[in-house]
């Protein structure tokens, strides 16, 4: 597969204003004239191989750092928004929308809150009943979605708190010790807070006095959330301050948005303490990301593991890019995060090819697919089912599904890929990002038409679909 041309014209841009240079000094630095420095500020043309390893080597810059991940996520999240029957008039063009990215991102993200500002209000005119009167606010984007979509924009790695989390993971000995004996003597010692164990019947996962110092735990918790819940009582102990100051630098329109934001935070900074980053990075590198084995090699859970290699994305020391999602019987996607140019639909259910689904069909094993987007794209996807709850006969019990993966130019880096055909086009599934916003006209699977297409119906002859579909790029 070809490699994409690079149009890193604002990011240039912003180094060269870090370094305080002007375009005549900055050019000069980089070999290059001043006219092709203002070409690739502007994106009008790409940066050279040359450019790119002067910029590493005068500038000590991450290559890596100069990918298009925040760019294909915004891209992706603004082509879906634009291709909404609102703009009807208007023919998305990837090349208007690249630009539209990389010179004015923040007009991206306001377009993207107003369509999301547009779909809350239409539905909830759709379903209003005598509470018209409460809809002045329906047009706002709920407070969990603005956080949700806060952690997505910012690659979901949060680098003061993974830091942080680091260091206090080096100092009580994380992955030294069993970690909930390094968790728990450091709560006692540093925090005087005291572990106590909750009543059978009590429901609660957790609950702290602060008065007491007592931290009450459920017994029947397996090992990995126990140890979590213990991680996060201390990063509200010892995390709380650089939490608050994230989050309010996040400026949420709402106090319930910046509580939420404060939630996620602290459970961030759980997972990275108990995940520190390059003891985690090297573990996963070295077992060639074997889930299992980092399950048992950190007694950290398998979703746990999971999410955790999907924000490795210091600059610097970057892992594989991974996308990561959980979703539920239903299909609804409760976690999504991708460092890949995978990016998940922000509306509607997943593809229904897509190998994840599967893994409520054989619970217990990873299923493992090839499969290739609409943009040509190629794709080792792994899924797996997990089961929560469940703390006696009667408790109920939640299972989902969860998805990991890599572009297949990364997939000899994970052991799941070893007696796979990688090079067999025939061995890809054809899979889409969603049936509303999905191109593909030729899908059996499809579950409804994708917006702003055109429907051909004919009377006298029926094929998989009751309807064809004009090509979107015709």
């Amino acid at each position: 597969m070809a490699v994409g041309k690079l149009y890193i014209g604002r990011k240039v841009r912003d180094l060269r204003l870090a370094s305080q240079t002007t375009q005549a000094q900055f050019s000069e630095r980089l070999g290059i004239s001043i006219s092709y420095l203002n070409q690739i500020e502007n994106n009008q043309r790409p940066v050279s191989a040359a450019v790119l390893l002067s910029l590493a080597d005068k500038f000590r810059i991450d290559l890596s750092d100069l990918s298009g991940g925040e760019g294909d996520r915004l891209l992706s999240a603004l082509s879906e928004a634009l291709s909404d029957p609102l703009f009807a008039a208007y023919t998305v063009n990837l090349h208007e929308l690249k630009l539209v990215v990389h010179n004015a991102p923040g007009i991206a993200h306001a377009l993207i809150a107003a369509h999301q500002a547009f779909r809350h209000n239409s539905e909830q005119l759709a379903s209003i009943d005598d509470t018209l009167g409460r809809a002045s606010s329906v047009a706002e984007n709920t407070p969990y979605e603005e956080v949700r979509d806060y952690f997505h924009f910012v690659d979901n790695y949060v680098h003061d708190i993974d830091m942080m989390a680091e260091e206090l993971a080096q100092e009580i000995g994380i992955g030294d010790l069993e970690a909930f004996t390094s968790l728990s003597k450091y709560l006692e010692n540093t925090h005087g807070v005291q572990l106590s164990r909750a009543n059978q019947d009590d429901d609660l996962m957790r609950s702290f006095d602060k008065e007491k110092r007592v931290l009450t735990l459920n017994p029947y918790l397996p090992p990995a959330t126990r140890d979590f819940q213990i991680a996060l009582q201390i990063a509200q102990l010892s995390a709380g301050q650089l939490v608050d100051r994230v989050a309010a630098n996040a400026a949420f329109r709402t106090t319930e948005a910046y509580e939420i934001c404060r939630i996620g935070l602290h459970n961030y900074f759980a997972g990275a303490l108990i995940l520190p980053y390059r003891q985690f990075l090297k573990a996963a590198r070295q077992v060639r990301h074997d889930l299992d084995l980092l399950t048992v090699r950190f007694g950290a859970s398998l979703e746990q593991v999971c999410h955790r290699l999907s924000t490795l994305q210091r600059p610097g020391q970057k892992g594989i890019p991974i996308f990561f999602a959980r979703i539920d019987r239903a299909g609804n996607i409760t976690k999504r995060h991708s460092a890949a140019k995978l990016q998940f639909a922000r509306f509607g259910a997943a593809c229904p090819l897509w190998n994840v689904h599967q893994a409520f069909e054989a619970p217990g094993r990873i299923i493992r697919q090839l499969a290739q987007t609409p943009d040509g794209v190629r794709y080792l996807c792994l899924a797996t089912q997990i089961s929560k709850g469940g703390r006696g006969f009667h408790s109920g019990r939640q299972h989902y599904g969860l998805a990991l993966g890599c572009e297949i130019s990364y997939a000899d880096q994970f052991v799941y890929a070893d007696d796979l055909d990688l090079a067999n086009v025939k061995a890809y599934d054809r899979i889409g990002i969603s049936c509303r916003i999905c191109e593909r006209t030729d899908c059996a699977s499809r579950a409804v038409p994708p917006i702003k297409s055109q429907l051909i119906v004919e009377h006298h002859s029926r094929s998989q679909l009751p309807y064809k579909i004009r090509s979107l790029v015709e």
